[in-house]
């Protein structure tokens, strides 16, 4: 019964496999900013390909990357508190007790704002649920 959960990606990617559209997960810590990452820095981790700005940024996520990588593989923090997955935006991110969330654009962000903690938490049980049972892909 392993069928349905092997569908699951744990980390939204764009068609070439990588995740965050490309951005650097470490720089949201490292500057507080949305920052593209380079091709010349690329990692494989969690089946998906993490590009960063430098190469510093690059060993950093090596070293620990459950510090840096977004809450529920980078898909929409709001639709996974709603029970399905939708791309997240590497600009309609936030960083809440040190983990960082995206969601699926500015508008959709106010509405996880507006019960952020109620959320991440339906989020996590939601999280948890899908690694049995894949969830819809809203876009």
């Amino acid at each position: 019964s392993c069928s349905n959960a092997a569908k699951f990606a744990a980390i939204n990617t764009d068609g070439s496999g990588v995740a965050l559209k490309g951005f650097d997960a470490v720089a949201y810590f490292a500057v507080n900013n949305a920052v593209e990452g380079d091709n010349k820095y690329e990692l494989v981790w969690n089946g998906a390909k993490w590009l960063f700005a430098n190469a510093e940024n690059l060993e950093k996520f090596k070293a620990d990357p459950a510090a840096f990588a977004p809450q529920f593989g980078g898909y929409c923090s709001y639709a996974v508190s709603k029970g399905y997955t939708a791309d997240g935006d590497p600009k309609a991110w936030k960083i809440v007790d040190g983990k960082l969330y995206l969601n699926y654009n500015p508008e959709v962000k106010q509405m996880w704002e507006r019960g952020e903690l109620e959320n991440i938490n339906k989020g996590e049980t939601n999280w948890v649920a899908f690694q049995t049972k894949a969830p819809v892909h809203k876009g």
